[in-house]
């Protein structure tokens, strides 16, 4: 099989979330990698959907890159034929630490700062996903769950509500130290 799109990471910290129990789908989605490489290059690289009001359009919504290609390579080739597609890069810095049985992540974009802090990780495991319809990809990876996820935005904690399986065909919490999604 030849494989056009791929992107391979390390460092990766990933939270997907809702504000409040009531709401049918997450309002939050935090994606994040200390190194991202692509066809087209490597970055620091985020993926990022705040929409504190689900009746309102997302405050935030984008990838976040300090390197504009990067990011956009997974709005039009990745993640073509997902809400994602065509999703704007957000020029920001992206940061990742995984050590200790904790991770953590920081995106730094105009208006806004957002910190997860992943705590109690399982020990790591092998997953190889196939592709779904919101992740239209095959996903190779070693993942760690988290017991525990913290969210804050420019520095005010936020409430949130992890579901045990994402969007994705994974957990909701959990970090994935390498990885690689092909396509």
């Amino acid at each position: 099989m030849n494989e056009k799109h791929w992107l391979a990471w390390e460092g990766g910290v990933n939270l997907i979330a809702k504000t409040s129990d009531k709401l049918d789908s997450p309002n939050v989605i935090f994606h994040a990698g200390q190194v991202v490489h692509t066809p087209l290059g490597s970055a620091a690289l985020g993926m990022f959907l705040w929409q504190p009001d689900p009746a309102a359009p997302p405050l935030r919504f984008g990838f976040v890159s300090a390197v504009p290609k990067v990011g956009a390579y997974l709005s039009d080739e990745l993640f073509a034929g997902t809400p994602f597609q065509g999703a704007p890069n957000l020029s920001g810095n992206v940061a990742t630490e995984i050590a200790g049985g904790k991770a953590s992540a920081r995106l730094e974009i105009p208006g806004y700062n957002v910190e997860i802090m992943l705590e109690d990780l399982s020990l790591p495991y092998l997953v190889q996903r196939s592709p779904t319809p919101a992740a239209p990809f095959h996903q190779h990876l070693l993942e760690a769950v988290a017991g525990k996820a913290t969210l804050t935005v420019n520095d005010e904690p936020v409430e949130i509500v992890v579901s045990g399986s994402g969007i994705m065909g994974g957990p909701s919490a959990f970090t994935a130290p390498l990885g690689l999604y092909t396509r």
